[in-house]
């Protein structure tokens, strides 16, 4: 069992696949890509099965692959093969599930599922192509539509979207997209919009409560809490009360933070552990992996890198600094 200084069992590890993206959304990414690693720096697919199976072995119970934009790694079924096949072997391993840009889903979700990948998470901040274009900096809402849909098909489920809230850009489309997941059985988490873009322009004015967000959908489509916790969760998860199928989440950092129950580590592309998404301090796991330490020596790495896990984040600190790197350098 992993767990933190402060008791804390971590169940959830996070792997970012690249640093690489083909969107610039502007909270992540609006000047376009900072320096990316070089590829020799990179994990392998093999390095990367072989640092899940330690942390499946210290305990993991979900992978959760991300980017930059994950599907941008050349034959990531590949690694989604050796990595579901890894559940058979470490018994505490029981998911891997993708969150994805969408714009190359449309091709790769029935082989994704074939290659044993569980459920699939899509970013949607908007049903507007003009809107779409000018949060993402591309024109392409419709392949993200189609990414929906054929991970529906593919059974990629429960399919989630992720929705970005931000003030003035998408806050007044937060029914529409309620109604749009209401269509299509989808469980849909509005995220509070977090300092984490490469420009670190973040304006707090922007920020949108999770609790507006709730009650601008609960005036429309009425709401129950699923749970009265939301456990080690990131969200409140709530069904609608007239029993349509699909689900609302709020996730709500810098409201309504969630740090006391966090149960999620990161794994960066390049190979540096991350303890929280608003670490300011990485360890170096790719080092130690290519020096031909031995798996024992790896697992106590993490072990010890796990106890330094922060206690919380600091964004509502007047001394508050940004994260090291952006989210799509860290892995979402």
């Amino acid at each position: 069992m992993l767990k933190d200084s402060y008791g804390r069992i971590i169940k959830d590890l996070r792997i970012s696949l690249t640093d690489r993206c083909n969107f610039r959304c502007f909270y992540c990414l609006p000047y376009g890509e900072p320096p990316l690693a070089s590829k020799e720096k990179i994990l392998t697919f093999e390095e990367i099965t072989r640092v899940s199976k330690i942390f499946a072995s210290l305990g993991i119970e979900k992978l959760r692959l991300t980017g930059g934009e994950p599907l941008l790694r050349k034959e990531v079924e590949v690694l989604v093969e050796k990595l579901s096949s890894l559940k058979t072997a470490e018994k505490s391993l029981k998911e891997i599930a993708m969150t994805t840009n969408g714009y190359l889903l449309k091709e790769k979700a029935k082989i994704l599922k074939k290659a044993g990948l569980d459920r699939v998470t899509i970013s949607l901040d908007t049903l507007k192509p003009e809107k779409f274009r000018r949060i993402t900096g591309i024109d392409c809402l419709e392949k993200v539509l189609e990414a929906i849909e054929a991970a529906q098909e593919a059974e990629l489920n429960p399919v989630k979207i992720n929705v970005v809230v931000v003030r003035g850009y998408n806050d007044d489309e937060i029914v529409d997209l309620t109604a749009f997941a209401r269509q299509r059985a989808l469980t849909i988490r509005f995220i509070e919009y977090m300092p984490l873009d490469s420009a670190k322009k973040w304006d707090r004015n922007l920020v949108v409560p999770g609790k507006e967000v709730l009650q601008k959908i609960n005036e429309v489509f009425p709401l129950e809490l699923k749970e009265n916790s939301r456990g080690t969760e990131t969200s409140w998860k709530y069904r609608f009360k007239d029993s349509t199928e699909g689900e609302v989440g709020i996730i709500a950092p810098i409201t309504d933070m969630f740090c006391g129950a966090c149960s999620r580590i990161r794994l960066t592309a390049d190979g540096q552990i991350r303890t929280c998404l608003f670490s300011t301090k990485e360890h170096d796991l790719r080092t130690l992996l290519r020096s031909g330490a031995n798996d024992k020596e790896i697992a106590d790495f993490i072990k010890k890198v796990t106890l330094q896990k922060e206690p919380r984040h600091y964004i509502n600190e007047r001394n508050f600094t940004p994260a090291s790197r952006s989210m799509s350098l860290i892995g979402g």
